[in-house]
């Protein structure tokens, strides 16, 4: 994104705690920087502060939205529904977010990530409130609301990891900062797998099933709450220096100069990006499916295990924030985004062949541990796509290409669960899977057309040489202009 050249006007918390010493070189000489000097860029400690509040808000919403799919059978007892009903609890924060995704990253680009951080918090904490009231077996369009409401939160939040890592982290590091943006995301899903089970046991009296569900939400309402407050308090725009000298570059480029819809246009014409869009789409799409389906998947082939089903859910999600880790930092030591992206969806398609091969032999611990090796390679691609979206579309703002991303994402998840919930109503969970793979095959396939134009890499590279290039200069003339003077002198005697 291309920041105004004013200063920007936050109420947020001013800390002053820097790292002195990691000052990278000047960027004034940056190309395109038309409108004003750009500062120098430099690196300051508070960016994990925000990294770390972000990861936590986008916790607590991503919790919400596998929380009714993992005891699904246990919520259609309750509010008297079918199973289809549960699984629009889940499937909610799909659809939202396809209309909402282009006001949302035009609001981000307008008014910055404090206003959007603190519009997604409120969202977020209402819809936990409102599901507090839905603790009753009559409530359920009550908590639909709430889970609307968390939805729409959502749409602030899962395209803000490239951009914080961006706004917030130097080149080095942006990478491995953004596959933590993701970690929030993957935990709070993690979380979502393992708590309700154990929070909502699966009991016959109804006025004790009531209570167990209140203190689901109450929990998740207090949590919501807090994080609301420190993000308040806390959460700051951009810092005043940039991190890196692209978002120096960025920031040196006037706000008249940026056009949101020629924006999205450039986007959509971008043959390397598009692709990877339905690429993206189609891998994170199967993995929506088989998150809001599993709890069905596991009770049709071990009736009475939804606390194991969740903790299989938990295993694909936490071997998957491995993977993301290690995907980050591999991403900022070598830069081989289109080689990495690739090689982890093929193995994400192994994965889920195995673990559609292997689901109905009977042994739970078989089902760890292909779903683990599932969720390392299809939960590790989240932040290999944003990244490689960013290369690809650099300058334009990271908020509104991971947006496209992650709408291709929700698109695709709702037709994959829908499908596949049918599939396996009439031929079983083997035949379900089997669909999956084939979209997966065809995803890998699409990856590999992908030409590798990155964009970002060779925007830091080009400013490095020409800083180099005017410190050269500069010490050039220093060491002539000693020289000059001496013969001034002479002549004048």
């Amino acid at each position: 994104m291309k920041e105004t050249c004013q200063d920007v006007n936050d109420n947020s918390v001013n800390f002053e705690a820097k790292e002195p010493d990691r000052t990278v070189q000047q960027s004034n000489g940056i190309p395109n920087g038309a409108c004003a000097g750009a500062l120098p860029a430099r690196l300051e400690s508070r960016r994990w502060l925000i990294l770390f509040l972000f990861t936590s808000y986008s916790l607590s919403n991503a919790y919400q939205w596998i929380q009714y799919g993992i005891i699904n059978n246990i919520i259609m007892k309750f509010y008297g529904v079918d199973g289809f009903s549960v699984d629009w609890l889940s499937m909610v924060y799909m659809l939202v977010y396809i209309p909402f995704i282009f006001p949302v990253t035009w609001l981000l680009d307008v008014k910055g990530l404090r206003i959007t951080a603190l519009v997604a918090n409120a969202l977020n904490c209402a819809g936990t409130w409102i599901k507090v009231a839905s603790a009753r077996s009559d409530m359920f369009w009550v908590t639909m609301v709430g889970q609307l409401f968390s939805s729409v939160a959502q749409v602030f939040i899962l395209g803000l990891p490239a951009r914080i890592a961006g706004v917030w982290f130097g080149a080095d590091e942006v990478s491995t900062a953004c596959s933590i943006g993701v970690f929030g995301n993957q935990m709070g899903i993690a979380i979502g797998f393992l708590l309700p089970p154990i929070l909502v046991p699966n009991v016959e009296d109804m006025n004790q099933l009531t209570y167990h569900i209140r203190v689901m939400f109450y929990i998740s309402a207090g949590v919501a709450t807090l994080i609301f407050v420190l993000v308040a308090i806390v959460f700051e725009e951009r810092p005043e220096n940039p991190p890196s000298l692209s978002q120096a570059q960025a920031r040196s480029t006037c706000a008249h100069e940026y056009s949101y819809t020629s924006s999205i246009y450039r986007l959509l014409v971008n043959k390397p990006f598009m692709l990877l869009v339905i690429s993206y789409g189609l891998n994170v799409g199967c993995f929506y499916a088989v998150s809001t389906l599993l709890n069905r998947m596991i009770i049709e082939h071990y009736p009475g295990e939804e606390v194991n089903a969740g903790r299989i859910g938990l295993t694909i999600v936490t071997a998957g924030m491995g993977g993301s880790l290690i995907c980050g930092i591999w991403l900022d030591k070598t830069k081989t985004y289109k080689l990495t992206t690739l090689v982890v969806y093929v193995l994400s398609l192994v994965g889920m062949l195995v673990y559609a091969f292997t689901l109905s032999l009977g042994h739970l611990w078989v089902v760890f541990v292909t779903a683990g090796i599932l969720g390392f390679f299809m939960t590790g691609y989240l932040p290999l796509g944003f990244e490689f979206a960013v290369e690809l579309t650099y300058p334009e703002s990271e908020g509104t290409s991971s947006g496209l991303l992650n709408c291709s994402a929700q698109i695709f998840g709702i037709i994959f669960t829908i499908g596949q919930g049918k599939i396996m109503d009439k031929w079983g969970t083997f035949g379900g899977n089997l669909f999956l793979c084939v979209f997966l095959l065809i995803g890998t396939i699409m990856t590999g057309f992908i030409k590798s134009d990155l964009r970002r890499q060779k925007a830091n590279a080009q400013a490095e040489v020409l800083t180099e290039s005017k410190i050269t200069a500069d010490e050039v003339e220093k060491a002539v202009a000693p020289s000059k003077n001496l013969e001034d002198n002479k002549s004048v005697k």
